[in-house]
């Protein structure tokens, strides 16, 4: 073999193993960057006057400790909710955010979509196919309104919330009720990981018929 041959194998060896190491790092680094920013986010949420030198509440300047303090926050204001008394006065709290003005606006946006996620009145746990751009064609989805009318359109019309892959976005459609297939074999979490990843996650099914996410492997 000649010694340009030889160093040419020699570089597409070196650039195979890179892809492998960043097929491999990639998704730990993104992971650790995004706990990272979570973590050092919370922890500097208390004000910096709490912490400066010769304060009572200097203990609060390690790393940590106010990550720690916010969660507790956090679980005490849900035990507290669930309270008959406080969770009325939380309520009218609740009412009186959605009725002030601009505020009500931002407010009952982004307690909608937590609400869509993790409350009870979840939105993203029906999974879809719907059949919006062309007749042999399916977008994968989740209804989140049987309910559309107030739109001008009748009965046979649900709104389809389909997700953008590799994003945190996505696009609501009108779509017609006999144009849209409930999935019943995965769950909405698996539809949702499969939508996001651009459809590279493989469906595997179980003894049950229900479906699971796995990573293609190389």
């Amino acid at each position: 073999m000649s010694p340009k041959l030889r160093l040419k194998v020699l570089l597409s060896r070196i650039l195979r193993y890179f892809f492998q190491g960043l097929l491999i790092l990639a998704p730990i680094g993104v992971t650790v960057f995004t706990l990272y920013w979570v973590f050092t986010t919370i922890d500097g949420l208390l004000p910096r006057d709490l912490i400066e030198s010769g304060s009572q509440f200097a203990f609060l300047k390690y790393k940590g400790v106010g990550f720690v303090l916010v969660l507790v926050l956090v679980v005490v204001v849900g035990y507290l909710s669930s309270n008959f008394i406080l969770s009325r006065i939380f309520d009218m709290f609740d009412r009186l955010l959605e009725k002030t003005p601009f505020i009500k606006y931002i407010y009952s946006s982004v307690k909608d979509v937590f609400d869509a996620f993790v409350g009870e009145k979840k939105k993203f746990d029906h999974p879809v196919l719907a059949n919006i751009y062309g007749q042999d064609t399916w977008e994968l989805g989740f209804i989140t309104q049987n309910d559309v009318t107030h739109f001008g359109l009748d009965e046979t019309y649900i709104a389809v919330y389909v997700p953008h892959a590799y994003a945190i976005t996505g696009k609501v459609f009108m779509v017609k009720k006999d144009r849209v297939r409930e999935l019943t074999n995965i769950s909405a979490g698996e539809a949702m990981k499969f939508a996001v990843s651009g459809g590279v996650t493989t469906l595997t099914h179980d003894e049950h018929g229900h479906g699971h996410t796995q990573h293609n492997e190389k």
